[in-house]
């Protein structure tokens, strides 16, 4: 029978997935896995070759420093950025409207944050969000890393009709908003109930 346990490596991996553009340091990596600072240090510079000698692979592990992050590889940048300017024409997605809702109930939020309430990765749909110009940064949270928070724009109130933030549909069960099985369709719902009452 096979072990369903993730490999050393795998943890790793997983780890500079989810830490997305803000990236990882190897402090950081060592506490979460357990493992000692020269093992991950190993398991980097593995993944590091891994990456660059298989010609199947898309990603490359960038390095500041002790913080390390996953990006796609320079060759890719044309399709990447194809990928990025082409949705600017169609309607928002579902995963786009959730990661705008959540923006804007609980702005300032970082994307970890975001990550945390819809229990997926959130980096893609806010490169978007931030291309059609309705979300942007708002300075960095004091905290390891120095993560990006994201606050919705003046364009993003035009794009919806609102006046302000006040304008917003209220929460359901507001007293539960810290609540651990919190999760983005809470904020999606409150949100569209707003176009539902104008209909």
């Amino acid at each position: 029978m096979k072990s369903t346990e993730p490999t050393s490596i795998a943890q790793i991996e997983g780890l500079l997935f989810v830490s997305g553009d803000e990236g990882i340091t190897v402090g950081d990596l060592a506490r979460i896995t357990g493992f000692m600072k020269p093992a991950v240090t190993a398991m980097l510079e593995q993944l590091a070759k891994r990456y660059e000698t298989d010609p199947e692979s898309a990603l490359v592990l960038l390095h500041s420093g002790q913080t390390y992050r996953l990006a796609t590889k320079q060759v890719l940048a044309p399709v990447i950025k194809h990928y990025f300017e082409v949705p600017l024409t169609t309607p928002l997605t579902r995963a786009l409207l959730e990661v705008l809702a959540i923006i804007a109930y609980r702005q300032p939020i970082t994307r970890l944050e975001i990550d945390d309430i819809r229990g997926v990765q959130s980096s893609g749909s806010l490169q978007k969000l931030m291309a059609r110009g309705l979300v942007d940064t708002h300075g960095r949270l004091d905290a390891p890393g120095r993560p990006f928070r994201y606050v919705t724009t003046e364009a993003f109130l035009d794009y919806f009709g609102l006046t302000s933030l006040a304008d917003l549909p209220p929460l359901p069960d507001e007293a539960d908003l810290d609540a651990a099985d919190l999760n983005g369709d809470l904020f999606l719902n409150a949100f569209q109930s707003r176009k539902r009452d104008n209909n």
